[in-house]
């Protein structure tokens, strides 16, 4: 053998022996700590240094050392609980496997031996394989971290260094890889600055075993909200939390979460003087029962802005009705010739200053009525009601449409009577409203219908137009206040944004359901249900429902 091929060799084997106890090193430190940190490091670098040239010699192909992969293979299991080694040809396709490899990647060596070795890599990294590729063709050594697929799937991140072989002639004979498994290294140090951040949020963070109820983890304001520090904060459970607080509804959820089989639960309440909203998320853990993964949004300037704005709406709009209503009375009076008759250009913008007086007090009356609602101060008035009989009333009450837009309004199914116990101002109100905007979105001389159906339980009304429906991207904002749909054209049509929002309120308020169908360019069917039997009025927190309405 020729000294140039010896130091060739020896300059590789050395390098990729260093390569390999680095990388060892490396890993090690940054997950193991204390005295043993200073020990394992040190010690399996050296191990893996000193094995490296065993491997080297057993690749050399001629040498009175090697007869056979056979014997290869056997040298190849000092590396077994070390490294994932493998060993390519110069065709790219994968000659010899470790017993490690085998055993972390789950193929058989059937499945590998013959196979390209970019079948380890997910498409997404087949270019990385040729590069790595090009880079010991040129006789250089390839360091770096790579992505390599599993049997099942899986991926696993592994710190590798890949260096050329050659035959004595200096021929390109493929090269050999050694691997370092870092994926659970990646995840503690990805599990590590992940703490790091949730322990600088201003929101309170909570991590509860599902099991125990104890605290595991807990970020800095939480543990200054509730003066637990991190030596304490373990042996406490969320038993302790609900008496030190005065307020069990964490520990309600999360038992609902355990029982009912879901994994996410979602809502307000008030702890240690502040108003939260808290999520709640159920992390399975394999076969265990998993942990709570708690997350608690400081609302309390939230709920102060909006108890402020709606005051002053409320002031505002009150302050405003009044007026209003005496400059849209006396507009009436002038266009009803109270004050004989009026010049036809005199009369035309007087008609125009009443629609929009008409509007404007419309909108005031939208906004103390959502105002009311939000603080759980709409009255109602249940009794028996003929639903059938109010439908008619509705529509004759409603002629006006009728003159205004050139439409017809149908009642359908109400020649039996209809009794539900329900607030019928309510509900004309709502149908109203409906009726409204489908007049406003109809042409002249199509049919509006109203219909009511009843099961055991419950009503259901119904309002039919055949306008030009809701564009499907538009669907969700329909119940929103002040939604402005790209078809509704406001400023011609008319309406104040707010009567949908409105009767969302009061339908559920009254127990019922609303909802619409639609199909866009053949129209709209909005509909509420309404319970027969309806013992009292359910009204929401007033924040909360202040919020759904935003």
């Amino acid at each position: 053998m020729s000294s140039k091929s010896f130091n060739k060799r020896t300059a590789a084997t050395f390098f990729l022996g260093t390569a390999i106890s680095g990388s060892w090193y490396t890993a090690t430190s940054a997950l193991i700590t204390g005295q043993t940190g200073e020990i394992i490091p040190v010690v399996g670098a050296i191990v893996l240094a000193g094995l490296t040239p065993l491997a080297v010699n057993a690749l050399r192909p001629g040498d009175d050392r090697v007869s056979g992969k056979h014997y290869m293979a056997q040298r190849l299991k000092a590396f077994d609980s070390h490294a994932i080694v493998n060993i390519v040809d110069p065709e790219g396709l994968l000659e010899q496997v470790n017993d490690r490899f085998i055993e972390l990647t789950g193929y058989t060596r059937a499945q590998l031996i013959g196979q390209p070795v970019s079948m380890l890599y997910q498409e997404e990294f087949r270019e990385l394989a040729t590069k790595i590729r090009a880079t010991l063709m040129q006789g250089k050594t390839w360091q770096g971290e790579t992505p390599m697929r599993c049997a099942d799937g899986r991926v696993i991140q592994t710190q590798c260094t890949v260096m050329p072989l050659f035959d004595k002639k200096g021929a390109w004979a493929g090269s050999i890889s050694a691997r370092t498994d870092v994926t659970h290294a990646n995840e503690l140090l990805a599990e590590r600055d992940t703490s790091e951040t949730l322990y600088e949020l201003r929101d309170d963070i909570w991590i509860v075993d599902a099991e125990t109820h104890c605290f595991s983890y807990m970020n800095r304001v939480a543990m200054s909200r509730t003066g637990w520090h991190s030596d304490s904060y373990s042996k406490r459970t969320l038993e302790d939390l609900a008496k030190k607080s005065g307020n069990q509804t964490v520990l309600d959820a999360c038992r609902s979460l355990a029982t009912a089989g879901k994994t996410m639960t979602q809502f307000d309440t008030e702890l240690f003087g502040n108003h939260f909203q808290v999520t709640i998320k159920l992390l399975p853990i394999g076969g265990t029962a998993g942990r709570f993964l708690i997350m608690l949004h400081d609302i309390s300037d939230i709920i102060n802005e909006e108890r402020m704005k709606s005051e002053f709406i409320s002031m505002v709009s009150h302050e405003l009705r009044s007026p209003l209503t005496s400059i849209k009375g006396s507009m009436g009076l002038l266009l009803s010739r109270a004050a004989g008759e009026l010049p036809s250009k005199a009369r035309a913008l007087l008609e125009i200053s009443h629609r929009n007086a008409d509007r404007l007090v419309l909108i005031i009356n939208d906004i103390l009525d959502l105002e009311k609602i939000a603080n759980g101060r709409l009255e109602f008035n249940l009794e028996e009601t003929d639903i059938a009989e109010l439908l008619r009333e509705t529509s004759a009450a409603n002629s006006s449409l009728e003159q205004r837009h050139g439409v017809r309004i149908h009642v359908e199914n109400n020649d039996s009577p209809m009794q539900v116990t329900t607030d019928p101002n309510r509900v004309i109100q709502v149908l109203t409203n409906l009726l409204s905007n489908a007049a406003k979105f109809s042409k002249p001389g199509e049919r509006i219908t109203i219909r009511a159906e009843e099961n055991e339980d419950e009503l259901r009304i119904s309002v039919t137009d055949r306008g030009p429906g809701i564009p499907a991207s538009e669907e969700h904002k329909v119940f929103q206040r002040f939604a402005d749909l790209s078809n509704s054209n406001r400023a011609d049509k008319g309406g104040t944004g707010l009567g949908l929002s409105v009767c969302k309120a009061i339908v559920e308020n009254l127990g019922g359901k609303i909802g619409f169908d639609s199909r866009e360019g053949f129209g709209t069917t909005f509909y509420f249900t309404l319970p027969k039997k309806n013992s009292q009025v359910a009204a929401e927190e007033p924040a909360s429902l202040l919020r759904e309405a935003s």
